[in-house]
């Protein structure tokens, strides 16, 4: 059995790790649960190796390096972290006239006194390559996610998509890869055009291929990926390709799942939380990108203010003497600081 926390966080993207620094900043004893098998969420799932330049403190900041400070942060009080586990289910008690409630997972059960939502746009997952054999290839040359850019040394690489992270792992692969060839069904693209206009420069160089109307047929190889067959939707060409990796970019499938069925209130699939980030439902809070109310910005600055909100409210509905309000970090003696 696993011991009761004052806060079950669900989602170790930026939110939840933010969170999770709260909850021990405040003293609260936590524990993190994430669907993917990484902290980082959107950040590391989809794109890495892309700047961002809406956070506070940095001109510009790789995601991933994003990802690594939230996490020393976060984690600095080591809390347990629940990697790969879906959520499948919730209980709820009472103990001793107080809220337990016991958020259970596809691997294990984790009692709680209260429970934070921070799953971003809910747990996903990446889309597969409509191929019937597309699963044998997975370890073999198949990576539907780009974790380590340096895997690519030297290896000749097929993209598959047209949106945003197809666009950039092109850009980004160049100079690593020995070639690149990158394949979408139309000729229409979803991604940010000066992106799109930087493959097209690249292709033009003859630094890669970028083939529009063309699809993936089929996988073949030995113990790892040596060929790909891709056919012209229009005129129906075949042609063989050596290939060593095939990486699919054709967007995450995305869903509450099981949380829509806790009775929360919800529209247009985000939670509906109060100024205090509660839910209906009182003792489970919810912020980030998860959540809704009138006003609302779907901002990492945004996340991390809401974290804030929904711990320090989950620490006052927990023990009702507790403040609200946290006072200053640089005054706590949790920092080894004086306090006021």
């Amino acid at each position: 059995m696993q011991d009761a926390k004052d806060i079950t966080i669900i989602g170790a993207g930026p939110t939840g790790l933010f969170a999770a620094f709260y909850a021990g900043m405040r003293g609260a004893s936590h524990r993190l649960i994430d669907n993917l098998d990484q902290v980082g969420g959107q950040l590391t799932a989809l794109y890495p190796e892309k700047y961002i330049f809406d956070v506070a403190g940095f001109t510009k900041i790789l995601a991933k390096d994003l990802v690594k400070g939230m996490a020393e942060q976060g984690l600095q009080w080591k809390a347990p972290v629940h990697l790969a586990q879906k959520v499948i289910g919730l209980r709820r008690a009472q103990e001793s006239g107080k809220a337990m409630f016991t958020v259970v997972t596809d691997k294990d059960e984790y009692p709680g006194r209260t429970v934070l939502i921070a799953g971003g746009i809910g747990a996903f997952t990446p889309r597969k390559l409509p191929l019937k054999d597309a699963d044998q290839w997975i370890d073999k040359g198949l990576y539907d996610r780009v974790l380590n850019p340096q895997e690519f040394a030297g290896k000749r690489i097929l993209i598959v998509g047209g949106g945003d992270s197809a666009f950039d792992w092109a850009v980004n692969l160049q100079g690593i890869a020995k070639s690149i060839v990158m394949i979408h069904r139309r000729d229409g693209f979803r991604a940010h055009q000066a992106t799109v206009d930087q493959v097209q420069a690249l292709s033009a160089a003859g630094k890669m291929e970028l083939r529009t109307f063309w699809e993936l047929k089929g996988i073949a190889g030995g113990k790892r990926i040596e060929q790909v067959t891709i056919v012209n939707n229009k005129t129906k060409q075949e042609q063989t390709l050596a290939m060593d990796c095939v990486i699919p970019q054709l967007g995450f499938i995305s869903s509450l799942g099981a949380v829509a069925e806790w009775g929360l209130d919800i529209e247009k699939g985000d939670i509906k939380v109060s100024q205090t980030m509660e839910t209906n439902i009182p003792g489970i809070f919810a912020a980030g990108d998860i959540t809704t109310y009138p006003g609302k910005l779907k901002l990492i600055a945004t996340g991390v203010a809401e974290a804030c909100i929904a711990v320090n409210h989950a620490v006052h509905f927990i023990n009702p003497t507790a403040k609200v309000e946290p006072g200053h970090s640089s005054n706590m003696a949790i920092f080894g600081q004086k306090e006021d």
